[in-house]
């Protein structure tokens, strides 16, 4: 990307926003992780722009309609609105799930570059909003997040919400090397915030 693209937040969504609590099938159980939706709210003000990139396979799985992620997004929003007038600058997701790994559902059902770790969303964004992926940030709760962020050359900030104790005790997916460890998303912000400025 060009040297003039601006620099962005990428965060998952479960477990670094609403709470992880497995595949979300009734709308109701998307619940917000105390103090994200202020932290968002920190980002809107700062002008510094912030996307969701998540992972999405329940349809894939056959778990529920494709719809149900569209309402799960929406309901996401609206919480974070509701809660801090926070505000998701743009929204990307994968559908998407190759066989080998448990796709059934047949249109869905295949390889994908937007399938977390690989960088087709990010790549996306950064075509659609002008961004900088290099002076860009990615924070999640698992490995497959910040192999993302070394994927194409961001920053990479593990939250302690969701998997990430597991990932950092090795129990789930495999170690990862983050250039920072938050306790949460509120914490992820603040280190945001200080790399931003001596970037």
């Amino acid at each position: 990307m060009n040297n003039q693209g601006k620099p962005a937040v990428f965060l998952d969504r479960d477990g670094v926003l609403n709470r992880e609590i497995g595949y979300i099938k009734k709308l109701e159980d998307l619940t917000l992780i105390s103090g994200a939706a202020k932290a968002v709210r920190r980002l809107n003000e700062a002008n510094i722009f912030c996307c969701l990139v998540t992972n999405q396979a329940g349809a894939a799985r056959g778990f529920y309609p494709l719809e149900h992620v569209l309402d799960l997004n929406q309901r996401l929003c609206d919480l974070l609105e509701a809660e801090a007038g926070a505000k998701l600058d743009a929204l990307y997701y994968c559908r998407y799930l190759s066989a080998p790994a448990g796709g059934k559902t047949p249109e869905l059902t295949r390889w994908s570059t937007w399938r977390k770790p690989n960088t087709g969303m990010l790549v996306a964004a950064a075509w659609e909003y002008n961004l900088d992926l290099k002076r860009s940030v990615v924070v999640g709760d698992k490995a497959t997040d910040i192999d993302l962020a070394n994927n194409v050359g961001a920053k990479g900030i593990l939250v302690q919400t969701g998997y990430g104790k597991e990932i950092l005790k090795g129990e789930y997916q495999h170690r990862a090397h983050p250039d920072y460890v938050a306790a949460d998303l509120t914490q992820a912000v603040d280190w945001i915030f200080g790399h931003m400025k001596s970037a």
